[in-house]
């Protein structure tokens, strides 16, 4: 715009226009000129920066990280199924998704009907948005956008749960489904606003520990135990076939959870740079927690070890990272460095599941760990923002919350494999599984060899 009133001005100077001309042509290049007096632009800049990084964690960040875990066999699977639910879970978010999840329409806080736990259609398709809408302090357009890279990167999560077995069209319908079902009704009642269910109960949440992790968590050891395991586990060794690509893209869901976290703010200010600061303080003390515990166990840390853990402290401290201090980022990175490296491994030994990727040892637990602590390290005893309660009390209002999202997740979660079963087959054939998903479901190989 500067540039193009510059043009301006020396056009009208060649038509020898008078002087008040002269100066009202000044004046607009002077005077700083804003689209609407209450959009911000520097929150406006900073959350036009968070989308790309949510939406990078995914592509290629979750996509890498994945796809690095698996066997060489079934690496183009993953980085499939990434990219097509970026795309699928795109085209829902426009038609109906995003006005499900945030449309306040009939909402009232304190009052518990319908609308407390699911929005409706006034924005299907956009329906009222324009460039001038707003959303607080950015513009609606945004928001949409913002919050369509948290929808794309949760069922996303679960993907690691039933590596190299799940049908694609199977994966489609359920990733569909569980968006629309689970994704969206929690969404609504945790972020919504005034009127949403857990919103009104003071639920701390802020940047998806319930919406993402616990319910991709749940859905996971659910998808997990009635899918079966992975043909030949857990006696056939089935090490992870490229650990530089894993670590690469661990880097990048790191670096990208800094707009995970510090975008859900919402505005360009300390309390997002506090959310950043902990964040990076949870993942490091997680990391290095989860190294050690390695270290002092098998004598050596693994690069795998490291790269769980930095991925496990910062899935626990994303509820919890718009209230904390650093201190409270410690503690939670230490909490689920340690506990989720025991759900990752002892615990799933001994219950026996095949959580191919550790998708509910990691995020599930990790959520959980993160939700509730967000009502210990939110006080402000612990250098959080302050409680509007008790630590007792707040505690108590996260594990209800949790619990509750845990159980709806479990229920829904299974009762759409079900029908997901019956409608295409969950799993592919036996032979399938054994030549791999990359040349079986499409045709191709990840590596020419």
């Amino acid at each position: 715009m500067y540039f193009a009133r510059i043009g301006r001005l020396r056009h009208l100077g060649r038509r020898s226009l008078g002087a008040h001309t002269l100066l009202a042509a000044l004046a607009a290049i002077l005077v700083p000129q804003t689209a609407s007096a209450e959009i911000d632009s520097g929150a406006t800049a900073w959350i036009l920066t968070s989308s790309a990084l949510v939406l990078f964690m995914t592509l290629p960040g979750l996509a890498l990280f994945y796809g690095g875990l698996v066997r060489t066999k079934n690496v183009l699977s993953i980085l499939m199924q990434c990219f097509a639910l970026a795309a699928v879970v795109t085209i829902l978010w426009l038609v109906f998704g995003y006005s499900v999840a945030f449309d306040t329409t009939g909402m009232q806080a304190g009052t518990t009907n319908l609308n407390s736990f699911i929005g409706g259609f006034s924005m299907a398709f956009l329906s009222g948005v324009t460039h001038e809408s707003e959303s607080g302090s950015i513009p609606t357009i945004l928001h949409f956008v913002f919050q369509m890279t948290f929808a794309i990167i949760t069922p996303a999560l679960i993907v690691g749960t039933f590596a190299e077995r799940m049908k694609f069209s199977a994966m489609l319908i359920f990733s569909a489904a569980w968006l629309i079902l689970v994704y969206l009704p929690i969404c609504h009642m945790t972020w919504s606003g005034d009127g949403g269910w857990f919103w009104d109960m003071g639920v701390i949440d802020f940047a998806g520990g319930i919406v993402v992790h616990i319910t991709a968590g749940i859905a996971a050891l659910v998808t997990c135990i009635v899918i079966g395991p992975r043909k030949g586990y857990p006696t056939t060794p089935m090490p992870p076939h490229n650990m530089t690509m894993c670590v690469t893209g661990t880097g990048m869901l790191w670096v990208g959870w800094y707009g995970f976290n510090g975008g859900s703010e919402l505005g360009a200010n300390g309390s997002a740079a506090m959310a950043v600061a902990v964040t990076q303080i949870s993942a490091a003390t997680a990391a290095f927690t989860w190294m050690c515990i390695e270290w002092i166990q098998h004598k050596q840390p693994s690069v795998l070890g490291l790269a769980t853990g930095a991925i496990a402290g910062l899935a626990a401290v994303t509820p919890a990272s718009g209230v904390i201090g650093p201190m409270g980022g410690l503690a939670i990175g230490f909490a689920s460095g340690a506990i989720c490296w025991y759900a990752s491994t002892a615990m799933k030994q001994a219950l026996g599941y095949d959580d191919s990727l550790d998708v509910f040892g990691v995020h599930g637990v990790g959520g959980f760990v993160g939700t509730v602590l967000a009502g210990v390290f939110g006080a402000a005893a612990f250098g959080g923002k302050g409680l509007d309660g008790s630590i007792i009390g707040q505690v108590g209002v996260q594990l209800f919350a949790a619990a509750v999202t845990a159980v709806y997740t479990a229920a829904i979660t299974f009762g759409i494999l079900k029908a997901v079963d019956a409608l295409v087959g969950l799993r592919v054939e036996a032979e399938e599984e054994s030549t791999g998903l990359d040349v079986s479901l499409h045709g191709e190989t990840g590596y020419n060899l």
